[in-house]
């Protein structure tokens, strides 16, 4: 029952039901004894409706008019009030019954699937579940909300009605005044266990029977730990459900692993298990170690264990240099007996000081090549050398960039883009775009991070421009978003500003046409939104006019505006020696859109490649791009991605000629070749290091022009701070310790950056190496304290835009910074006793890498 607040003593009453529409409507008659509306809810109104009353009262004949009111005359009010209904009428109830609540490990169990009606009738035909058995250790890391169906389909509807009437048109407006009281209304053998994947098994449709009624086999993997088996149910038009049961994997004895994920070369630390018995008697446990790449045994320990007893135990080591990872078998049993466990796991293993390239050449081999080679005097001994590598084509030689993009260490969308064209890793680009419309606003513009509001039209021009170029398929309905999202920012429609203050929105709206143009959604009025000045532009905007123009043959004079942007370009670029340079490279460096001149160069070799007037001077501008690489890469992600593409477009133009003989490389007494009849793709060799100053001779006997690149490659540890547009200081703060001279486990650190920026900068990261297995705080997951991350400070004027808390280090990636001093910190709990090594701290502007901070770490010691 519903009260009519109303000014009458009698009235009519139009009572609807709504809710995205008029539901139910009657007439009733309402008094001032009695002003209640009866509504019989149904469960058909769930989640909630709202309830109008339009109250109608005719005129009164013993209140005369006068001339100046007629209190008598017909009148009306309108009311409308929201109630909630309950859900019972489209809840399913779903029971998960496994055969039994305790397995081994990889047996396989049995599930029965059960699902009713609230007046416990089966679900109508065609009902059926989704199911999935999850490892409980993860849902207390964060609880899955998305299984809670039924909240969520009956979750609270908006009005959306609209209520008019033409009663005012023959009344006319009484005022009431204000009321004291609101108005309703508001609108076989031994296994080793391995397997620890924390999803079992996930079937997104499993059909129920005719009585509501399915059996599933779930088969477990090595994990000895809780699984939560939950199945959601829908049936009909409106029925919903979700039931869950726990089962369990154990033995009587077990091992469990306490290495950390990540450790680094040098690192020193004690390697240890935890071991558990189960059963109701004591045992004495044997257990052995063996680890592919450690070359010293492991001595077997003995360990006796109560009944229940749990115990830690361990291996001291010492993590060689050269391994990328560490992979354990760990056995424990007690003799005479069948009780054992076995178990593998891997430490991935990254270097504290990594080889770098720090000299590269590039060429091809046409007659003997002497080049003088030395060690640097800082390398670390045993690291590093002098690295040749042959390829049949110049698109194949690229190792240096190779390299450096597959241990690029940041990860924003544009570097995730590049790094997956740039090694032309399908299966990486096929992961990015599953994950792009995470990162896309409501406009279709892509983000660099998916925490940040607005997307940029240069990174979404950048995205379409390169897949188009590499061949590579962006969803449709993404593809369609991104294209409507740069066709409004090119017509005024979308806003996005500039990083900086300065007048760039026509060289931003030429970086979206160049890209809509490459899926043919350009048009030739959409050049109306900017001044057609190319001699005025830097060279991004005018190869983005030459690809437009190339593109799109109904732009108005096309043909004078083509030649007169080729010879703008070709009286900018500049030979000295071997390398291409503009003559307004000084003004081309647009860090804030992603532009270097390198980016510049590599995209002149495909906008020429197709031009015949061009053929005979594309020698000259392929050689010049390749002699603008620096330890054999080019500078931004970007243009690796950019050079990548164009190389490859190069050698299918013009390198047609196959390779044959054999290719030798001579170091004093040492000599390696490649014999092109066994390995036609080519081959690489090492050098090692010797103490002198030596002479690197190359030579090629047979038919076709090889591609050689040699690199330098060396560890050479950072000694002293140094800084090139960015200042580092670093201060470690104890904020439980529970020996004041040492740092043991458990310890919780306060980690403080102190940073100065010498001038404005946009995309800085700063990134701040951990001791191999502490833990970063402030995640956000189960158990992780937020109160011991209360006090961290952050001052000056920037904000991350996004932060990364990985086992390896703290990376806090800045939109913009200004030009001044702020301070980053954050908390760290130390979990493993050991000696760790720590690579640099570092502070890099990504689109400007001549800015950049680095200071050296010592090694950190903890304590058990």
């Amino acid at each position: 029952m519903l009260q009519a607040r109303m000014p009458f003593q009698e009235a009519t009453a139009l009572v609807t039901i709504e809710r995205e529409g008029v539901m139910e409507s009657w007439v009733t008659k309402l008094s001032g004894e009695k002003p209640v509306i009866e509504v019989p809810v149904k469960g058909s109104y769930a989640p909630n409706v709202f309830v109008s009353a339009l109250v109608v009262r005719g005129r009164v004949g013993d209140v005369q008019p006068t001339a100046l009111a007629d209190l008598g005359k017909p009148s009306y009010k309108l009311g409308i009030a929201e109630i909630m209904v309950g859900w019972k009428e489209h809840e399913l109830k779903v029971n998960v019954s496994p055969d039994r609540p305790v397995y081994k490990v990889r047996e396989r169990a049995q599930v029965r699937i059960r699902a009713r009606t609230a007046d416990d009738k089966a679900p109508p035909a065609g009902s059926e579940v989704a199911l999935a058995a999850v490892d409980e250790g993860l849902l207390e890391l964060m609880p899955n909300k998305s299984w809670d169906i039924l909240p969520a389909m009956m979750g609270r509807r908006g009005y959306e009605v609209q209520t008019a009437t033409a009663q005012m048109q023959v009344i006319g407006k009484r005022h009431y005044g204000l009321k004291a009281l609101p108005s309703g209304g508001g609108g076989g053998r031994q296994i080793t266990r391995e397997l620890f994947d924390t999803l079992l098994v996930w079937k997104g449709r499993v059909g129920l029977d005719a009585n509501g009624e399915a059996s599933v086999e779930i088969p477990l993997n090595d994990s000895i730990t809780g699984f939560r088996v939950v199945a959601v149910a829908t049936g009909g038009q409106g029925l919903f459900g979700t039931g869950s049961a726990s089962i369990q994997s154990t033995q009587d004895l077990m091992i469990f692993s306490g290495l950390a994920p990540i450790v680094r070369e040098g690192d020193r630390f004690r390697a240890e298990f935890t071991i558990r018995n189960t059963m109701q008697k004591s045992m004495e446990v044997e257990a052995s170690a063996r680890a592919k790449g450690i070359f010293a045994p492991f001595a077997p320990l003995i360990a006796p264990l109560a009944a229940g007893e749990a115990k830690t135990i361990g291996w001291d080591i010492r993590v060689p240099v050269g391994l990328s990872a560490i992979h354990w078998e760990v056995e424990v049993g007690e003799k005479g007996s069948p009780e054992n466990d076995r178990i593998k796991v891997s430490q991935k293993v990254i270097p504290a000081v990594a080889d770098r390239t720090f000299q590269a050449t590039n060429a091809q081999l046409e007659k003997e090549v002497l080049l003088e080679i030395e060690r640097p005097p800082d390398a670390l001994p045993e690291r590093g050398g002098v690295r040749v590598s042959l390829s049949p084509r110049i698109a194949q030689s690229l190792n240096g960039v190779t390299e450096y993009m597959m241990s690029y260490p940041y990860g924003c969308m544009e570097q995730k883009i590049s790094v997956a064209i740039a090694l032309q890793d399908e299966n990486l680009w096929k992961r990015l775009m599953a994950q792009i419309a995470s990162h896309m606003d409501s406009d279709g513009l892509v983000k660099y991070f998916p925490t940040t509001t607005l997307g940029s039209p240069v990174l979404t021009s950048y995205i379409v421009a390169i897949a188009h170029e590499a061949g590579r398929e962006i969803p449709e309905g993404l593809r369609e978003k991104m294209e409507t999202g740069l066709r409004g920012f090119v017509e005024g429609s979308i806003n996005r500003g500039s990083p900086l203050a300065t007048a760039d929105l026509s060289i931003r709206k030429l970086t979206a046409m160049e890209a809509l143009s490459r899926v043919d959604k350009m048009e030739p009025r959409l050049l109306g939104s900017i001044a057609i000045e190319p001699n005025l532009w830097p060279t991004s905007a005018l190869i983005d006019w030459l690809n437009i123009l190339l593109k799109e043959e109904k732009i108005p004079n096309r043909g004078s505006r083509l030649k007169e942007a080729e010879q703008i370009l070709r009286s900018r670029l500049n030979f000295q020696g071997t390398t291409m340079t503009f003559s307004t490279e000084r003004t081309d460096t647009l860090w804030w859109l992603m532009v270097s001149n390198d980016v510049n160069a590599v995209r002149t070799v495909l906008t020429l490649l197709p031009l015949k007037s061009w053929k005979e001077d594309m020698a000259r501008v392929v050689q010049g791009a390749l002699g603008r690489q620096k330890k054999g890469r080019w500078d931004l992600t970007l243009a690796n991605a950019w050079g990548v593409l164009a190389m490859g477009k190069v050698s299918k133009a013009f390198e047609a000629e196959p390779v044959s003989g054999i290719s030798t490389g001579r170091l004093s007494d040492q000599s390696r070749s490649v014999d092109w009849g066994v390995s036609p793709k080519g081959g690489a060799f090492l050098f090692p290091w010797r103490q002198r100053r030596e002479a690197l001779t190359l030579s090629h006997s047979g038919t076709g022009r090889p591609w050689v690149t040699v690199q330098s490659l060396a560890a050479i540890p950072l000694k002293e701070p140094f800084s090139s547009g960015y200042r580092i200081e670093k201060k470690v703060i104890p904020l439980e310790k529970k020996n004041p001279d040492r740092w043991s486990r458990g310890d919780l650190v306060r980690m403080r950056l102190d940073l100065e920026a010498q001038s404005d900068q946009t995309w800085v990261v700063v990134s701040d190496p951990i001791p191999a297995g502490a833990t970063i705080l402030g995640t956000g997951l189960g158990r992780d304290s937020r109160l011991l991350t209360q006090g961290e400070e952050g001052t000056g004027v920037v904000w991350p835009a996004y932060e990364e808390r990985s086992f390896e280090a703290f990376r806090a990636y800045y939109e913009y910074v200004p030009k001044g001093k702020w301070i980053v910190e954050y908390t760290v709990r130390l979990n493993q006793s050991g000696t760790f090594q720590l690579p640099s701290t570092r502070v890099d502007a990504l689109y400007f890498p001549e800015m950049m901070g680095e200071i050296p770490n010592v090694a950190f010691e903890v304590q058990p």
